[in-house]
């Protein structure tokens, strides 16, 4: 098996043609997506009409956010639009994080040494460097709390999740595609990261860092894994319309300040990228002043943000929302006792300007090729250093599981410890207050403070024990 990590996501801009030259008449561009964004709070009362005088179409409107989505054909659409900016929607393209092995189970094997009867706890080895077990064991489970995931799609009847999902208010904003995910094979972004969350503790497969939390399912990418701005911003609004208590977003992607071009040839402007990226932040923060907390992965390219300054990775940059990197052992399964576990993952993004926390997200730098033998399963050693969750299978009668790393497996921990955060505090609380438990409870690695690395330190659900 190819040992590669691939990015989160990687940018798939919608062509923008600017007009040099008065168009002859009758002369049509190919229908393009556009954000049309209030100069002001909100949308003029008359924006369908301004929208369609500009050559455009209305889809539809965020008013929460003051966004419209707008189609047309007009090359100069994008100028013509009085009271609003308007800038390309784009399309991005997410690829897998690194993807391991995978396990289906039909017949539960015998618990593993620690005697918990859901079978593959063993296996998780990020909830020992939280400390999770320890916060489960005053109490703090997640109850009460709703965590909004949005993702791919997930697997629905995962014996795992099924427990816990929130069944009415799941949804998803990929046109064409219902929440679950419908692909053959384990791979399941979506539903790996929503059992790191809250896989239930049900005597069954793996328990998430909360594993008493509400998952309200949020689809904003399809499940081969592509996605539009509009389909991200309405998620992060739905979701705090409907009492999220948490958001966790294990997707990510890159704009250059600067302006730039993509792999495929597709361009924008310095003030297209900042816009958009303010376009983003609106959503965040009206999550945030709807008292939702948002959560997200740091992105996988091992960039420096401190010196690269150039480079916008989003969400994480955007307002109000904490940006987790990715920790990691290195040989765990050689000796799971004592092998440290909070090494920076060698894919994580890293720096004090744009890293809030550190949590468990797993790696694959171990040499060599031995094998290794963890609640049952032997795989080569380097496999374990990876992080287990629930995966997807077509067939409802069989639970399937892989190993997986990234700054997404890393942010959903942190999603489980805010959820213990703000169990423990009755199901409610600000952002800037979870936020500020977080950082108290954090183990503080690296050099003393914020670093680099792990920002205010590594999340700790064990701390939150005192």
């Amino acid at each position: 098996m190819k040992r590669t990590l691939k990015l989160a996501l990687v940018l798939a801009l919608t062509v923008v043609l600017f007009a040099v030259a008065v168009a002859p008449v009758g002369a049509q561009s190919p229908p393009l997506s556009y954000l049309v964004v209030a100069n002001g709070s909100s949308l003029p009362n008359n924006i369908a009409q301004r929208i369609a005088n500009a050559g455009g179409t209305l889809q539809y409107t965020i008013p929460e956010v003051g966004i419209a989505v707008a189609t047309s054909s007009n090359p100069s659409f994008k100028t013509s639009v009085n009271g609003a900016t308007v800038l390309p929607n784009l399309r991005l393209n997410w690829i897998n994080d690194w993807v391991g092995e995978e396990v289906s189970v039909e017949t539960p094997p015998s618990p593993p040494f620690t005697g918990d009867d859901d079978f593959f706890f063993d296996l998780q080895w990020g909830h020992t460097a939280i400390g999770a077990t320890t916060a489960w064991a005053a109490g703090l489970r997640g109850a009460g709390v709703r965590v909004a995931v949005l993702d791919t799609g997930f697997d629905m009847d995962h014996p795992d999740l099924a427990p816990n999902i929130n069944y009415a208010l799941s949804t998803s904003f990929v046109p064409g595609e219902g929440v679950g995910y419908a692909l053959p094979g384990p791979f399941s972004h979506g539903t790996h990261t929503a059992g790191t969350i809250a896989a239930a503790d049900n005597a069954f497969g793996t328990i998430g860092v909360a594993p008493e939390a509400e998952l309200l399912l949020v689809k904003v990418l399809t499940d081969a894994g592509s996605g539009e701005f509009d389909w991200v911003i309405q998620g992060i609004v739905y979701a705090a319309n409907n009492d999220a208590d948490i958001i966790s977003m294990s997707l990510g992607d890159y704009l250059y300040r600067s302006g730039g071009c993509d792999d495929f040839g597709n361009c924008y402007t310095a003030r297209e990228a900042q816009e958009l990226l303010n376009a983003l932040s609106r959503a965040t923060n009206y999550a945030f002043q709807m008292g939702t907390t948002v959560i997200a992965s740091a992105g996988n390219a091992g960039i420096d943000g401190d010196h690269d300054k150039n480079l916008l990775h989003i969400p994480s940059d955007s307002s109000h929302v904490i940006s987790i990197s990715a920790t990691a052992p290195i040989g765990w399964a050689t000796d799971p006792a004592n092998i440290f576990l909070d090494n920076l993952a060698s894919y994580s993004n890293y720096g004090q300007s744009v890293i809030e926390f550190g949590a468990p997200g797993g790696d694959f730098i171990y040499p060599g090729n031995e094998a290794c033998t963890i609640a049952g399963l032997t795989r080569p050693c380097w496999v374990f250093d990876l992080v287990f969750s629930t995966g997807s299978n077509l067939n409802p009668a069989i639970a399937s599981y892989y190993w997986s790393a990234g700054t997404s497996m890393a942010a959903p921990h942190a999603a489980g410890v805010a959820a213990l955060i703000i169990g423990a505090n009755g199901g409610d609380m600000h952002p800037a207050q979870v936020e500020a438990a977080m950082a108290r409870a954090a183990d503080d690695l690296g050099k003393p403070g914020n670093d680099d690395f792990y920002g205010a330190g590594r999340v700790s659900a064990a701390n939150l024990v005192q």
